[in-house]
């Protein structure tokens, strides 16, 4: 039996692009109603626009952030649009968004603008730099954050230039971070009968990311750096190495592996060096040890290197591309693929969310492709209780767009 412990939570959002969709996507796996609202003047949420593989009004990059949830289109700045919203507001459980922090109010869509029509609303708000602070009127976006959040810094070679992470990590990150406080914040209005606001940023999303390193450095004067080959600022060995056709990933996280490591190098005496005997001792002899493993571990495949460490149980993997990490088993036996029909695309295989409720190995609960702009407008206005005539009157008015 598949479970959607979140049937019963409703989410009207005014999303785009990236964070949002991909923050409220897990929520709408586990079965929470997101309703997209779609501004009709601007053609809709621009991720619809996002090249390289578009449609007419959608796009692959869409379809990415965007399945299980409902499409309806909708002017809120106009008068009759601002009824309809708040309508919707009183049945909701939440108004999510992802604007300039300044927009929130022009929009009318806090806690205070809120209120009187329902008490209990949550309005969270996922901005670049949040609604209080010197930069809270700039538009954030995921490499502008990597770039003030000191993570360019840190990622790549030593020497090189600046570099972001490969997947947009902030904005997904920062997606996460809404999904748990409209958690939080529903169950609170629920408990108590009163809501709130949540103020989130990528800004603070980024800073908090920084860890430990950042707890090293505003305590113990620690200067966080790029190291060689991805390595561990501390753990040594924990980096990549370079075999004779490809490339691994080693990790001795433990003592114990790095005990069991020797052995499958054939190196018994460098467990028994006093310079490598500790965490500590090899972090400090660190230039010794490592272009020891780097030549070791060129001597022979990547395939020959994983079998016995593997069988070592030593932290290990080989440095995929993303064809290898999507077609591994692992990957299949997850069910972390999912195939929805699309009319342009054809079939489209999206990645699924890596939230589950439910016993191991339990099915899923099936999944619809990202709707078309509007595509449920006038379901969702009957459901309100607006008649024919009524929805006709906000078509011509133009508050849900032009036919």
């Amino acid at each position: 039996m598949t479970r959607r412990p979140l049937k019963d939570v409703r989410i009207v959002s005014l999303e785009q692009y990236g964070a949002g969709p991909f923050g409220s996507m897990h929520l709408a796996e586990l079965g929470a109603e997101i309703i997209k609202i779609e501004d009709p003047s601007v053609g809709g949420d621009v991720g619809r626009m996002i090249p390289p593989y578009t449609a007419p009004g959608d796009s692959l990059f869409f379809q990415s952030f965007n399945r299980d949830k409902v499409s309806i289109t909708l002017d809120v700045r106009s008068e009759s649009g601002r009824e309809v919203f708040h309508d919707l507001v009183r049945t909701a459980d939440a108004v999510f968004s992802n604007l300039r922090a300044d927009v929130p109010a022009k929009l009318g869509i806090r806690y205070d603008d809120l209120k009187e029509v329902n008490p209990q609303i949550v309005c969270c708000s996922l901005t670049g730099f949040g609604m209080t602070g010197p930069r809270s009127a700039e538009p954030g976006y995921d490499y502008v954050l990597q770039a003030l959040g000191g993570w360019m810094s840190l990622t790549g070679e030593p020497g090189g230039a600046p570099q972001k992470t490969g997947p947009s990590l902030v904005d997904y990150c920062g997606g996460y971070v809404a999904a748990i406080s409209l958690l939080g914040a529903i169950h609170g209005a629920r408990r108590d009968g009163v809501g709130t606001d949540c103020d989130l940023s990528l800004y603070d999303t980024a800073i908090s990311l920084l860890a430990y390193p950042g707890t090293w450095h505003m305590t113990a004067g620690y200067t966080p750096a790029r190291t060689r080959q991805s390595a561990h600022p501390s753990l040594v060995p924990f980096q990549a190495f370079e075999a004779s056709d490809g490339w691994l990933v080693v990790g001795c996280a433990k003592e114990k592996f790095w005990q069991r490591l020797t052995v499958v190098l054939d190196r018994p005496d460098l467990a028994e060096d006093p310079r490598f005997a500790t965490f500590a001792d090899r972090d400090v002899h660190r230039d010794e040890l490592l272009p020891e493993l780097e030549a070791l571990f060129r001597t022979r495949t990547v395939a020959e290197w994983l079998a016995p460490l593997y069988a070592a149980s030593v932290p290990c993997a080989p440095v995929r591309d993303v064809a290898g990490a999507l077609t591994d088993p692992h990957t299949v036996e997850r069910d972390l693929v999912a195939e929805t029909p699309h009319d342009d695309f054809g079939p489209v295989r999206t990645l699924r969310s890596a939230v589950r409720v439910g016993p191991p190995g339990a099915d899923r609960a099936p999944t619809r492709p990202a709707p078309a702009m509007g595509a449920d407008t006038v379901r969702v206005l009957r459901e309100l209780g607006y008649d024919d005539a009524r929805i006709t009157a906000l078509r011509d008015a133009g508050a849900l767009g032009k036919d």
